[in-house]
């Protein structure tokens, strides 16, 4: 499986057949420019949106042939098992910015969980309807997600093999949210990629890290 990061919580996962999942895909120049990111141009099979926010979810640049996954329980496409659970994009249970919904997608056998805009910390009842986390995709930049000291605590919690930071503040996105190092800074050990796209399989799930990822946009 390949997992590659388009930028801000936008990533391909690619499994070994050549099949495709888009997450999270942001509107280049959403929010009067402030995200920064070039357009999104790829072609996949499925679409999934933790939320309709603009930098969450934007279809315009994809080939015709994807389905869409948008809700909360278990969904069986293209060949992929994909799990909605339905949690907050703050810590009002939506009241101030709506609903999150966090999507782990079983990728030749490894469980990627993508959390979206998780705005608060999870219950157990939550942790158990995600189920086990090989790798996650997590906001760690706060303000309008979980924050560094929340996104550890989460971390911590759902106990992944690899973590990756997502949604975090990078030259190309204009948002009052903190840089990665924040993050870094709290968790320790980490290692930085030089590429946009790494390979992960089952036999990478034995060890715990944390993995930055450069953005490919």
């Amino acid at each position: 499986m390949k997992i590659k990061y388009l930028g801000h919580a936008a990533f391909v996962l690619t499994s070994d057949d050549g099949k495709k999942v888009l997450m999270d895909p942001y509107e280049s120049g959403s929010f009067g420019g402030a995200v920064g990111y070039k357009p999104i141009s790829e072609q996949v099979d499925v679409v999934t949106a933790s939320h309709e926010h603009e930098d969450h979810f934007c279809l315009d640049g994809l080939s015709e042939g994807y389905e869409v996954v948008k809700t909360p329980g278990k969904h069986d496409v293209a060949g992929f098992s994909i799990n909605g659970v339905k949690t907050y994009h703050d810590t009002s249970g939506g009241k101030d910015r709506g609903r999150n919904i966090i999507f782990t997608v079983e990728v030749d056998g490894v469980r990627v969980c993508h959390l979206g805009d998780l705005g608060h910390m999870l219950s157990d009842e939550e942790m158990a309807a995600i189920g086990k986390v090989d790798v996650m995709l997590i906001p760690v930049g706060g303000h309008f997600t979980i924050g560094p000291r929340e996104a550890l605590d989460v971390m911590k919690a759902l106990d992944p093999a690899v973590t990756i930071p997502m949604h975090y503040k990078t030259d190309a996105l204009d948002f009052p949210i903190a840089p990665v190092e924040d993050f870094l800074s709290l968790a320790g050990d980490h290692d930085r990629a030089d590429t946009y796209v790494v390979e992960l399989t089952k036999d990478d799930m034995g060890s715990k890290r944390i993995l930055v990822l450069e953005h490919e946009l």
